[in-house]
Formats: structure tokens, sequence, C-alpha cells
């Protein structure tokens, strides 16, 4: 861990970053993105059978979590495969986030089968987990450890993919990315160069149960990943763009229908589209500080991801207004927050006023925060580190993240 000790090393990373802030975006759009086929609708996991049966695939793995497994939740995908008189093994030990252990038992489970396709069924432990069983089990010579590197090409692609997300979050059902733990239990980030995600099926059966929380955490995740992709200094096509757009505009409208309604149908299925959006935004646009701040802070404090991501949202969006403002706007007008003729400055407003009310409706801005004024030196550090993956419509320089930082300091 570095930390930063006299002013000259301070300015000479606020440098750097300021310099190389553009080429996360640039590196990013070299990477060739899964293409997946959706597949969508309440039950829609129960078609398994017939996507395998039409992709010619006679084994498969199917790879899901302990406590999704004890629900039964993978019986549906399971009856759709025997039905199809498709062969299928289950690798269900997941119980953590991924680990290099985790990842060795399930290749090795991927190849005893003869896999030819797996099926992720979970949240972003799964898939995470799931994307490096699908290049191990191409790469069999090679330890699961030498696969966590920065960027992991895998020759002739990985082996096809189908995500079914079982929360509405995360988006990690068609990133490139994956988070493991390595040997030393410490989370690293790989990118996987040739992930062959071939369907992503959102069922929104899965997500009715969720507990409020949960739904309101995994909700506030999905829109930090479309604002951020919106606002970020990626230049993106209108295609693009609209999805994150339109991501935002889901989430405000939907989400607070299945916090009243947890069993709304259509409202859970835009929610599961509009994460899914948000995976999109993450290969194609990359985060933002938001995430800088909730990673170092849910590192520090073990925090959940979902609850530190909605107690940095408005402290960010609020401190980088200034030059989001135009984009602010644009998201404004797209949720119909603002009309057409309605100035950027009072847009941009309404946008930020739009978001505090939402997490309000979810209960998400009465979190505690941990941070504490004598982790500031660690915590700065920590954040100038990770932001340096994204490319933000920012620079801060040290000062600014320590002033975002007592925005969430609990008076002593």
């Amino acid at each position: 861990m570095y930390f930063c000790s006299t002013k000259d090393q301070i300015m000479e990373t606020y440098h750097i970053r300021k310099q190389i802030h553009r080429l996360p975006g640039k590196v990013i759009h070299t990477v060739p993105l899964p293409q997946p086929q959706l597949v969508e609708g309440h039950g829609a996991r129960k078609k398994m059978g017939k996507i395998c049966q039409k992709c010619g695939y006679k084994n498969v793995l199917v790879v899901t979590d302990q406590t999704l497994s004890s629900l039964g939740y993978e019986q549906a995908i399971t009856q759709a495969l025997e039905e199809a008189e498709i062969h299928y093994a289950v690798f269900n030990d997941i119980n953590s986030e991924p680990n290099i252990d985790l990842i060795e038992a399930g290749r090795k489970k991927a190849i005893e089968c003869q896999a030819e396709c797996v099926i992720a069924l979970g949240g972003g432990s799964v898939m995470d987990t799931t994307k490096m069983i699908a290049a191990g089990a191409k790469m069999p010579r090679r330890s699961v450890k030498s696969l966590l590197i920065k960027f992991l090409p895998v020759p002739g692609k990985t082996l096809p993919m189908i995500s079914v997300p079982s929360t509405a979050g995360t988006g990690a059902e068609v990133t490139v990315g994956a988070v493991v733990h390595n040997s030393q239990g410490v989370k690293t980030s790989t990118v996987l160069i040739g992930l062959d995600v071939t369907h992503v099926v959102l069922d929104s059966e899965l997500t009715i149960h969720a507990p409020q929380s949960v739904t309101a955490a995994c909700g506030m995740d999905a829109l930090s990943h479309v604002i951020e992709g919106a606002v970020s200094d990626v230049k993106v096509d209108e295609a693009n763009m609209y999805l994150s757009k339109e991501g935002v505009r889901l989430i405000f409208e939907n989400l607070p229908i299945v916090m009243r309604e947890p069993e709304n149908i259509e409202a859970r299925l835009n929610m599961c589209r509009a994460a899914y959006f948000g995976g999109h935004a993450i290969n194609t646009q990359l985060a933002g500080y938001v995430h800088a701040f909730a990673h170092s802070i849910g590192a520090k404090y073990h925090l959940p991801h979902g609850q530190a991501i909605s107690m940095m949202l408005m402290p960010v969006l609020e401190f980088q207004k200034k030059v989001c403002t135009e984009k602010y706007a644009m998201l404004a007008r797209h949720c119909h927050f603002a009309h057409l003729d309605t100035d950027d400055e009072q847009a941009a407003e309404l946008f930020l006023q739009a978001v505090a009310q939402l997490m309000a409706q979810c209960g998400m801005d009465k979190l505690v925060s941990p941070v504490k004024a004598e982790d500031y030196a660690e915590l700065i550090s920590m954040v100038a580190q990770d932001s340096i993956n994204y490319s933000s419509p920012i620079t801060l320089n040290n000062n600014d993240i320590e002033q975002i930082l007592k925005t969430v300091t609990p008076n002593p």
C-alpha cells in the first residue's frame, strides 16, 4: 500500500492520474465484449433446455451457490436440461466471494463432466467464479493463481457461459471483469479477453423473494453503474449512451414499485433489465469515483458493496456537479424530471434531488457511516489507487478526496 507523505508526492500522483484518466476507457474499447442473446420473463430459466439444445450442447455444468441451491432454485434449470436430454453436473460449493480454491474445484468439475457450456445462477460472486471456471477450463495446464492477472487472454475464447442473475444489481452477468481473492486473501480484478457470454437469462421470479434491504442495495448499485456510465469521460455512440440513460429511467420508475409491491412481476423484470444495462455500461463506459470510494470503504470496514455505494452516491455526485451539469441535465430530461426547455443548472439540481428522494424512499439515506478521521490517509491512498481503473469526469486530488470523506464521517 502506498501512502503519500509529502506535498510533492501528493501532487505527483495527482498529475499522473490526471494524465492517464482517459486511458482505461481507451483500453476497455480494445477488449472484445460479449454480445449475448437476451432471454427474459417470469420463470425464463425454465427455457434453459431449449437454449442449450439449440446451441448443440450435450454436457453442461451448472454453477450456483449454497443458499440458492438449498432453496431449490436450480431445479427449474436442471429439470429443463433433463427434458431436453442434456447431461449436466452441478457445482454448488460457493459460500463466499470467489477465491482460488473455489475456482480450482469448479474447473475440475467442468473438466470431469466434459462441459461444453457453463450456466451461472446467482449473484456477482457466482458470476465471477463462473467466468474464471469458463476461462480456466480452456487452459487446464495453467494454475488458477497464474490466471489472476490484470488482462487474461483466453485462446479461442472461454467456454460458452449462460448467465442467470439472481439479483438486479451487479450487472456481472455480462461484464468482462471478475474480482477474485488471491492466495493472500487480497481482492484482485481480472479482465477476461475472450469471455464468451452467449445468453443472459433475466428471470424476475428469482428476485421476488429478496429482502427489501437487498432489493434496495442492489437497486442503488445498478443506479450507480448507469449514472457513472452516462457521465464518464469515455466517448461512446448514441446507442450505448441510450442504454445508460434508459437504465437510469427504469430504476427511478421501478425501484419504488418493487419496494412497495415486492411481487410486482413487471417492475421486477424492469429492474433486471436496468441492472443488465448497468453491466453493459461498465463494459463500455466504466465506473467512477462512487465505486472508488465504495470499494475502499467497503474493504477497510467490511461494509457490503451496496451499502457502501449508497453511502457514497450523493456525496460524489454533488461534488462533481460543476463538471457534470450538462449530463445530469440530460438524465433529468430523459427521466422527465425536467422539461426540454429547463436550463441545465436547474435540470441538474432536479436530478440530484430525485436521486436523494429515491434513496430516502428505499431507506438508504439512513445508513451509519463507519468512516473515521484517523483513517483518512489510508483511505485517500486507496481511493486514489482504485480510481486509476476508471475514466471519471473529474480527477480528484488528495484534498478533494478528503473533503468528500469528511461529508460521510460522523461527528465525534
